[in-house]
């Protein structure tokens, strides 16, 4: 009887999973890759999408009632205050000629934080349609990025089409707004 109770013994042991396999290198370096996953807050503005980390999005809001700014520049379309922040807000479609008569629908508020001394500089970037977010471990496809879009940092490939995305440090270049 012992020795039916060891054999029964046995058989569990070998049918029994392992705690503990240790892992191939390839499994190891799958895993790896599939770890460093970003999401994307994807947007259409004009006739372009683009996208912007949710990392550096503080929130999508809908449009709201703007204030005109005198003698600003084309690409300034106004600013609103943003519960006691005053955000500007910038069409980075005006060189398509946005049509007058078809005003965006959100506004996506982005925030970049210039430094550990300096406020976060908050913008806002005029949206006809949010699309939503986009989660990949895919790299931004930099060789493909546009090099006549400077505040373009690479495309990410999203469904079947691309996005250009943005890089809000190239944003304040190309769109100097900080002195508002």
């Amino acid at each position: 009887m012992a020795e039916a109770e060891q054999i029964g013994a046995s058989v569990v042991k070998q049918d029994a999973p392992p705690l503990l396999e240790p892992q191939s290198a390839e499994g190891i370096a799958e895993v790896e890759e599939r770890l460093p996953e970003r999401q994307y807050c994807v947007f259409r503005t004009g006739r372009e999408r683009f996208c912007v980390s949710v990392l550096d999005v503080e929130e999508v809001v809908e449009w709201p009632s703007l204030t005109r700014v005198p003698l600003a520049p084309a690409f300034l379309m106004g600013i609103f205050n943003l519960r006691g922040a005053i955000v500007p807000i910038i069409d980075i479609a005006f060189t398509e000629g946005r049509r007058a008569d078809l005003p965006p629908r959100h506004v996506v508020v982005a925030s970049l934080n210039q430094g550990p001394e300096q406020e976060i500089l908050r913008m806002g970037i005029a949206a006809d349609e949010v699309i939503g977010t986009y989660t990949t471990s895919d790299p931004l496809l930099v060789d493909e990025a546009p090099r006549d879009v400077p505040h373009c940092c690479g495309m990410l490939r999203h469904e079947d089409r691309l996005a250009l995305a943005l890089d809000l440090k190239r944003m304040t270049e190309a769109f100097p707004v900080g002195a508002i």
